[in-house]
């Protein structure tokens, strides 16, 4: 989105901007999402949310609209949002993604996600089975921020 859009969003009065950008998400998808028709209520969050998502969901210009919903549907489908899922499926089939499409981004959404599984989980095993903790012991989790070393003997 460029800035000269986003400065007119941000020059009209909160309820016209978001009735503005409500009927630009219904043109472009069909449909009012559950997450936007939730938010629309909030013009103070719904506006800046909106226009970050539009500028990368719906006015990236270096995807096309086809891209975008494929790769929407497999994270979609990695992350297991059933609500996502469904809402950005039926985006592709009005776009004229293929049945094919659809599903081979959901396989390769599920080849990487089992592979994520696979290589978090046997660097594991194979840390405390190896007889050296030093790769566990010497790191921190990102996701939860606590460091991994065991005390010796444990």
């Amino acid at each position: 989105m460029d800035l000269d859009k986003i400065k007119e969003i941000l020059d009209k009065e909160p309820e016209e901007a978001v009735d503005d950008i409500l009927a630009d998400v219904e043109k472009r998808y069909g449909e009012i999402p559950y997450i936007i028709n939730f938010m629309k209520d909030m013009p103070e969050l719904f506006i800046s949310r909106m226009i970050y998502e539009n500028s990368v969901m719906r006015e990236f210009k270096r995807m096309d609209p086809t891209t975008v919903e494929l790769i929407c549907i497999a994270v979609a489908s990695a992350l297991r949002c059933e609500h996502c899922l469904k809402t950005h499926v039926r985006v592709a089939k009005r776009l004229g993604i293929s049945r094919e499409e659809i599903f081979d981004s959901i396989l390769i959404a599920g080849t990487i996600s089992t592979a994520a599984v696979l290589a978090e989980g046997t660097r594991s095993v194979d840390a405390e089975f190896s007889g050296s903790n030093a790769e566990v012991a010497n790191s921190n989790c990102a996701i939860c921020n606590i460091n991994t070393e065991l005390p010796d003997g444990e």
